[in-house]
């Protein structure tokens, strides 16, 4: 199977699926991704704040797969953004993969009331120059965080990885990301199991009328978005499942039936706020 690419703002190509380890406990994330690299995912995301980064490595190790077959990325934490930091802490996150260079670095949450995140992503862009990150982008981030860090260092994120579902669609940040050639990835895909949407009638009915399950059916709506997308799980069928997404596709009414899932309120957020979590 081949898992479609879509291009970065910097010119490198990312798998539009992949396999997220968020709450993969340190324990399983070996089995769990050596698993995922089994059944055909190529892009591993993974963070420091997971612990799991060593496992990732070693399933990456005992693989097999070439080097320039995989996609990794991994994240800066919320306290490692002041001074020189997140050069130590990207040389930590190497070295527990086992890997010279990732091939996207992350930082994390924007942390706004510490008011460090721009020197975060300054020295992400020299994280980058050094070879030690291919691409580089942010996660969390709302319009004002992006703006700021475009404005006073004239570099773009490649991506921002977002909460996203059908019940929160995050159409400001999406548009404005868009508009710059900014990459959405979306966590939480499937709304993490907060909310019922498996049987929302969009949902249900778009599952039966393709014959798919009503993850398959989320996991196509984010695709046909053109939004990158990695679903978490620690079981062999389901990490089948979600990748079993790419022999179909939603109709025009299908797609606009879940869209009109998000009340469009911001109520449907099961996540924490960016400007909360410092």
């Amino acid at each position: 199977m081949t898992i479609p690419t879509v291009e970065l703002n910097d010119g490198h190509l990312i798998p539009q699926l992949g396999y997220g380890v968020f709450k993969v406990p340190a324990a399983d994330a070996e089995r769990a991704v050596s698993d995922a690299l089994e059944v055909g995912y190529r892009h591993i995301d993974t963070a420091a704040i997971y612990g799991n980064e060593e496992g990732v490595g070693a399933a990456i190790a005992k693989s097999g797969i070439a080097r320039d077959e995989l996609f990794i990325t991994t994240k800066l934490w919320n306290d490692r953004h002041d001074g020189d930091d997140p050069h130590a802490a990207i040389a930590e996150s190497l070295e527990k993969l086992g890997l010279e260079q990732v091939d996207l670095y992350l930082v994390h949450w924007p942390t706004p009331a510490n008011d460090n995140y721009l020197n975060a992503w300054q020295k992400l862009i020299e994280i980058r120059d050094a070879g030690q990150a291919r691409s580089i982008g942010v996660s969390n981030f709302l319009v004002p965080h992006l703006e700021r860090i475009i404005i006073e260092t004239g570099v773009t994120p490649a991506v921002n990885q977002i909460e996203l579902h059908p019940a929160y669609a995050q159409h400001e940040t999406v548009e404005y990301a868009t508009s710059r050639g900014i990459r959405i990835e979306s966590w939480g895909p499937l709304g993490q199991g907060k909310y019922d949407l498996f049987s929302v009638p969009a949902v249900a009915e778009a599952a039966e009328a393709t014959g798919k399950t009503p993850a398959q059916v989320v996991l196509r709506w984010h695709l046909q978005k053109g939004f990158i997308v990695f679903p978490k799980s620690v079981r062999i069928e389901r990490l089948r499942e979600n990748l079993d997404v790419f022999d179909f596709t939603l109709s025009d009414a299908q797609m606009a039936a879940i869209d009109e899932i998000d009340p469009g309120d911001g109520s449907g957020r099961v996540g924490t706020h960016p400007n909360d979590l410092n």
